[in-house]
């Protein structure tokens, strides 16, 4: 019974709280405190998430959407001069006509070329496509003779594959020859690939190496020669015999019948017996001539698989004959999903499918390492949230505080994820990143609500819902305002440009919506939790806390006074700090200039795996190439992490994203060969893949060394792929020239210390031969040109004839002509192939040209329409960041003093460009690109967010302070945060421990920035609380340092913890230092500088608190800051001139804005507490409910010493009032009265005395209302604080500005706030006999208004007092002066002499 009757109370007070008063805050905690919907709230927001989780996409990196078309032409016997300005041009010029496309290269050689089109960053795959076609369809008649239709074909990040399985066959007749060839492997792998095809979500599959399966002609010219039969006649036999078609159909009697004609060759037997011509009247056969056989085809690409020393394998396996199967994912799907699935249907296929003498491996598992990255990362949100948990508990010495702050996050985060699925985001390393790094910023609103609904309980010394409510509404404003600022900060990020734009996108778009779902959380869930009877504080921990916070108060107190005051009083000490303060920023910043700390883009990732790029010298044979690379991979087994290796010669490996960006999918020629390195588990080695890489690269340049060969060691870069880590792309007026200038940059290069791996894109000088018709010949003996060129080809092999129909395997099976290897190995024996005329004389081939060697020509390539050579490069050595090669690079063309063919000096005549392309091609210049475009790009897109968030900021606080100073003064300590993040990355850089200054760091740099201007929100706005109470500024800042300090730091150590748990990752270990040092020193400093800055911004300060005041009131200035004020001024009136009128102008339309959607939350609101709590009405005989406070009349109190009759008027109008001392519990256990029409302000920190007290009793006087229809409330007052007398809600008779004065002047006016001094006792215990009546007053009214609830209302009688006050009465409510400070308020003048009342 005695809880029902507690908690009808406490629902009274809170009906009793004003709307304007509370603000949106409080009014949220106040519907949500005890509402049945709060957990049902939780529950689903819960349930919401944990789909979110299961159904979102799961990959390593994000999806970066950056199109690239090739278009692919052949302009067979042009040269490459020819294909460039014939076939390529035009076809460049048409492409980038295309709107979206953001560069389009090129490169012709020999016969044939290629476009790659870019697109922009964020444009979609299929209209990109669309718009290609479209545009080459409609210019198909510009194509010129002889070129072929462009061939086109796309790729994109989800052609990327997935999974790749490589298959080698065993030994198990340990005859030292695998079981299964490679032609074998690559029909078993092609069935393999349509078992995994079958599955879903599973999107292009390819297989790499084998050799196809073939029926091979080889004939021999000298049995054509003597049965006098060409290669013609050969593949024309073939051609004919090789048909079957439906000549038709007939019907006979009831059955139709088709007819079809002829038959398809099956089998190479078919074509042997196949009549070729005859002589001396006897048939020739194929098989004269020619041996046919049915094999695999010879060798254009070689691929082998090693093992390594750390296989787990019983048997190591040294350059077996393989196949690579890959397979891709659809768009959206989730990587993890397919790759597992993948997995179990090759599981299946072992012993149905796969037969046992074939094994596999799995050499890319894109699934697996997303898996990994993901739940390593989940794993550290827990790590994170456990620091949290015990941060608050030491905080706060108790589990409860801890426990609802703790149970805030999961419903934030599973939130945020479920908005990441509904907006097509996966979980990746950066979206969980974001939420990892938001897990110290989204704490931050729950915490501050939590301390603050504490500390208010424990100088009420009771855990009652209208305090806690109240305690919300107290830091609502700052809250909301402080968790903006964070989002300012953070969405401006989203607007980067370039590859890295949508790559880091996750983190300002979930960490602005994890910012905003935190803010609901904290305003609906953290009260509603701190008031649950199951994490509510026992009185007992209230009392044990009150005594800590009394010495913390004190201890802070005297520390921030031997601080401060030195500094606030002698004006040499504070310039003394100062240039400290800036004396040690410009040194921090220093550390740049002094390379202590490297900038780059982004460090290298901890890869499970990295290949080497072999190029032999242009023109090397295939077998030279293999015999390298086997050399290479055997040295690469050494390693002692290295697992397996498969080499790729002659192909290409199935390609990353990496690789797709630098067209690596092309490399095809003999002469090139690519080794893939894979890793053990990053778990089980020491060192990381970069440092494996680094080795190799080491060891690999002595062992190619004198072979001319190029090595290139690739990593996986951990963000956007590029073409090279560094690029010069050379400009100038000819071809030569730009050869030229490029041989000579790569020699530079090669000077660089800090580049490593230098190439360039130009081809070696090699030959090729050539058959010269002598047209004079060949025109009288009646054979044609075309007639040599095809069957030169068909004798080489390259023009097959059609295909066999067998029911094997999933790719054609070709029938190919040609001349045995003998003779094609060497050229010069071709010449007894015989030509046919047309009338039958055969003629040698000799005598109708020659074969002579030709230097092959050079790659043209262009870069937007402009010819351009390239020269690349990658980095290493300490320095291992694009610009400093760059600039060693510009060093050492001005020490030696480089002069161009031309005549051009790149550096000193201003040709070598940072950004764009030198503007013409009239002198030669060269542009630096590669990673550094990207750096640029990001870092200068990232340095405008920034000043873009600190507008937005400064935009925001002036609009909730009005003033200009003041916001300038919250974001001073941003550039301080810099003393802890450049030393902080300086410390870790020389230590060997990453450290660089990269993208994330920057990131967290900006983030930053939101997360201290809130610390200093929270410290500025409490000072101006403590002025309007009448606080020296002094003093008031000295109490918000003291009062604020302890959820600041909690918030700093929070945002520390959070970062910690991803301090190891190499990508985000810069937004891990930045976040942790940045907070830490900028915390301290913030403590320091706010008060100092707020205290020499005196008068500003004084102007924002004096425009706080309700209208009507005053400022009461301490004698100490009147020195501050120039001038008397009205409160109210604007100041600041032209600038604050324009400013005025300006938020006045984005106020008009918020207070439109403000009024539409407000009447969802008020429709919904209208249906939860029914209207009351007063009954017949009992006096109608006052109006609502600051909505209605104040009542008129009578003048001491008046009469009954003097009395009347006002008590017509208003219930009278009655006052005595009762008893301390009766008077907690009394329910409130309906309506209160006085409110006091309360001030926590003032008590009034027991002198006091008695002068109040004694000058109030009870009056009786008149007549018997109008029943008093009786207001009980004890001996308590100023915040119980807050609660009187009846007009007391007494002038409001004497009990103000006796009330302040009583008070102690340093009692330092939230250090919860016990109440102050009465003066003699309530004996038992006052306890009963006051328990039976208390029912008895409680009865009372339950009655007047059931009975309905009597309509009042027409002479009836009306209840409206006089026009120009007005009783200001206690949320009137919080109220009106929000928004903009602009003021001109201070009061000179104020006076400021409770009411």
């Amino acid at each position: 019974m005695t809880d029902q009757k507690d908690k009808s109370t406490e629902f009274h007070e809170l009906d009793g709280l004003s709307d304007q008063h509370l603000g949106i805050a409080g009014r949220t905690a106040r519907f949500f405190i005890q509402s049945p919907l709060s957990p049902l709230l939780y529950f689903a927001m819960m349930l919401m998430g944990i789909m979110g989780l299961l159904l979102t996409p799961r990959q390593e990196d994000p999806q970066i959407s950056v199109p690239m078309i090739d278009i692919f032409v052949s302009y067979p016997g042009a040269s490459a001069d020819q294909v460039a300005t014939r076939a390529i041009q035009p076809l460049e010029r048409i492409m980038s006509e295309i709107p979206g496309v953001k560069h389009v290269y090129s490169a012709s050689q020999r016969g044939q070329g290629v476009v790659t089109i870019q697109f922009e960053v964020g444009e979609e795959m299929t209209p990109s496509l669309v718009k290609v076609n479209d545009k080459i369809d409609s210019n198909m008649d510009l194509i010129p003779p002889g070129v072929s239709p462009p061939l086109v074909k796309p790729k994109g990040i989800d052609d990327v594959p997935v999974v790749t399985i490589t298959l080698w066959s065993k030994d198990f007749d340990n005859d030292n020859r695998p079981d299964v060839d490679d032609s074998q492997l690559r029909m078993l792998a092609h069935d393999v690939l349509q078992s995994l095809n079958q599955l879903p979500n599973t999107s292009e599959g390819f297989v790499v190496g084998g050799r196809a399966e073939q029926v091979r002609v080889e004939v021999y010219p000298e049995r054509l020669a003597g049965y006098n039969i060409s290669l013609d006649q050969v593949a024309q036999t073939i051609n004919t015999a090789n048909a079957e078609q439906r000549a038709g159909g007939v019907e006979a009697g009831d059955a139709h019948f088709s007819v079809v004609t002829g038959s398809f060759l099956r089998s190479a037997e078919d074509i042997a017996q196949l009549v070729v011509g005859s002589f001396n009247d006897v048939p020739v056969y194929v098989h004269d001539i020619a041996r046919v056989t049915q094999e695999p085809e010879d060798a254009s690409q070689l691929v082998a698989f090693y093992t390594g020393d750390a296989s787990d394998r019983e048997k190591p396996v040294k350059g077996a004959p393989a196949v690579t199967i890959a397979i891709a994912k659809k768009e959206g799907a989730n990587g993890v999903t397919v790759a597992n699935a993948v997995l179990e249907r090759l599981e299946e296929l072992k012993g149905r499918v796969i037969p046992a003498n074939v094994d596999f491996a799995i050499t890319r598992n894109y699934g697996e390492t997303a898996k990994d990255k993901v739940n390593e990362l989940i794993f550290k949100l827990f790590v994170a949230t456990g620091f949290v948990f015990v941060l608050v508990l030491l905080a706060f010495m108790a589990f409860r505080p801890a426990i609802v702050v703790v149970l805030v996050i999961p419903v934030v985060l599973l939130m945020t994820i479920f908005v990441a699925w509904i907006s097509g985001y996966t979980i990746d390393r950066v979206s969980l990143f974001a939420l990892i790094f938001s897990i110290g910023i989204l704490v931050d609103d729950a915490i501050v609500v939590v301390e603050n609904i504490y500390r208010r309980w424990l100088e009420k010394g009771a855990t009652d819902m209208a305090t806690a409510v109240d305690a919300v509404r107290e830091v609502g404003n700052p809250t909301i305002l402080a968790t903006f600022t964070v989002i300012a900060a953070l969405l401006p990020m989203g607007f980067v440009s370039g590859m890295m734009g949508p790559y880091m996108m996750p983190i300002p778009y979930l960490g602005s919506w994890a910012m905003l779902i935190s803010l609901f959380a904290a305003f609906v869930f953290t009260p509603w939790l701190a008031m649950s009877p199951w994490l509510r504080p026992s009185m007992a921990y209230l009392e044990k806390a009150e005594k800590r916070e009394h010495r913390e108060a004190e201890w802070l107190d005297g520390f921030y006074r031997r601080i401060l005051n030195p500094l606030i009083d002698h004006k040499s000490k504070r310039r003394l700090f100062r240039l400290l303060l800036w004396g040690s920023l410009i040194f921090a910043l220093s550390m740049f200039y002094f390379q202590w700390v490297a900038v780059k883009m982004l460090p290298l990732d901890n890869k499970p795996e990295f290949s080497v790029v072999l190029d032999m010298p242009e023109g090397a044979a295939l077998p030279v190439t293999a015999n390298v690379a086997s050399v290479i991979a055997e040295k690469l087994r050494e390693i002692p992490e290295v697992t397996a290796i498969q080499t790729y010669v002659g192909t290409a490996k199935p390609y990353d994203f990496n690789g797709m960006v630098r067209h690596y999918y092309l490399r095809s020629l003999p002469w090139q060969a690519e080794i893939q390195v894979q890793l053990l588990h990053k778990s089980k080695r020491d060192r990381s893949s970069h440092q494996i890489a680094v080795e190799a690269r080491e060891t690999l340049a002595s062992l190619v060394q004198g072979l001319g060969a190029t090595v290139t060691v690739v990593e996986m870069p951990p963000g956007p792929p590029v073409l090279q880590s560094v690029v010069a792309e050379i400009h100038g007026p000819n071809a030569e020239t730009r050869r030229q200038v490029a041989r000579d940059l790569t020699a530079f290069f090669k000077q660089a210390e800090s580049l490593v791996d230098v190439d360039n894109y130009m081809q070696a000088p090699y030959e090729y031969w050539r058959f010269d018709v002598d047209d004079e010949k060949a025109s009288r003996r009646g054979i044609t040109v075309e007639a040599i060129n095809r069957n030169l080809a068909m004798a080489l092999g390259s023009a097959p004839l059609g295909d066999v129909k067998q029911r094997r395997g999933h790719e054609p099976i070709n029938i190919v002509m040609q001349v045995p290897l003998a003779e094609r190995s060497q050229v010069t024996r071709l010449g007894d192939l015989p030509m046919q005329n047309q009338m039958g004389v055969t003629v040698p081939l000799r005598e109708l040209g020659r074969f002579q060697r030709v230097l092959e020509d050079d790659v043209v390539y262009h870069k937007d329409l402009r010819g351009v050579e390239y020269v690349v490069a990658d980095v290493g050595g300490r320095l291992a960041a694009p610009v400093y090669g760059m600039l060693q690079v510009q060093d050492i063309l001005k020490q030696q003093n480089y002069a161009t063919p031309d005549g051009v000096n790149l550096v000193e005549d201003g040709r070598a460009f940072w950004v764009g392309a030198p503007p013409d091609d009239i002198k030669s210049g060269f542009e630096w690109a590669g990673e550094w475009t990207v750096t640029y790009e990001t870092f200068r897109d990232m340095g405008a967010a920034f000043a873009v968030a600190l507008v937005l900021i400064y935009m925001l606080v002036v609009w909730e302070f009005g003033n200009f100073r003041i916001p300038a003064l919250i974001m001073a300590p941003i550039p301080l945060t810099l003393l802890g993040i450049v030393p902080a990355h300086m410390f870790f850089f020389q230590f060997g421990e990453g450290g660089e200054f990269t993208a994330t760091s920057m990131i967290g740099w900006i983030a930053l920035a939101g997360i201290i201007v809130r610390n200093s929100i929270l410290l500025v706005d409490f000072s101006i609380h403590e002025v309007q109470a009448g606080v020296p500024v002094r003093d008031a800042v000295i109490k918000a340092c003291k009062t604020r300090t302890r959820p600041i730091l909690i918030t700093a150590l929070a945002l520390v913890a959070g970062s910690s748990v991803i301090l190891t990752d190499p990508i985000f270990q810069g937004m891990a230092i930045s976040l942790a040092s940045g907070v830490l020193v900028s915390t301290v400093l913030t403590l320091v500088v706010i008060p100092l800055g707020t205290i020499e911004a005196k008068q500003s300060l004084l102007e924002v608190a004096a425009a706080g005041l309700p209208p009507g009131e005053t400022l009461n200035i301490a004698e100490e800051d009147r020195e501050a004020v120039p001038e008397p001024v009205a409160t109210g009136k604007r100041r600041g001139g032209k600038l604050m009128a324009i400013w005025g102008a300006v938020a006045s339309v984005l106020m008009m804005v918020f207070y439109a959607i403000r009024g539409l939350v407000l009447l969802l609101l008020q429709f919904f507490r209208a249906k939860r709590r029914p209207a009351t009405r007063p009954q017949q005989g009992e006096p109608p409910m006052a109006p609502p406070a600051g909505g209605g009349a104040a009542p008129v109190p009578p003048a001491p010493g008046a009469g009954p009759a003097a009395s009347a008027p006002a008590a017509a109008s208003a219930a009278a009032t009655a006052v005595e001392p009762v008893p301390e519990p009766a008077r907690r256990k009394a329910p409130p009265p309906p309506k209160r029409e006085v409110r006091l302000r309360r001030k926590p920190e003032k008590r009034v005395t027991d002198d006091v007290r008695e002068e109040i009793l004694a000058r109030s006087e009870p009056f009786e209302p008149l007549g018997g229809d109008k029943a008093s409330d009786v207001i009980q007052v004890s001996e308590a604080s100023a915040d119980d007398l807050a609660s009187i809600s009846a007009p007391i008779n007494k002038p409001e500005e004497e009990l103000q004065k006796a009330s302040r002047s009583e008070a102690p006016e340093t009692a330092p706030r939230g250090t919860g001094e016990k109440r102050v006792a009465a003066k003699s215990k309530p004996t038992a006999k006052a306890k009963a009546e006051a328990k039976t007053k208390a029912r008895a009214k409680t009865k009372a208004k339950k009655k007047a609830v059931a009975k309905p209302p009597s309509r009042p009688a027409a002479n009836e007092p009306s209840a409206k006050p006089a026009a120009g009465d007005e009783q200001p409510t206690r949320g009137a002066r919080k109220a009106s400070r929000r928004g903009i308020r602009l003021k001109d003048k201070l009061p000179g002499k104020t006076d400021l009342g409770l009411g």
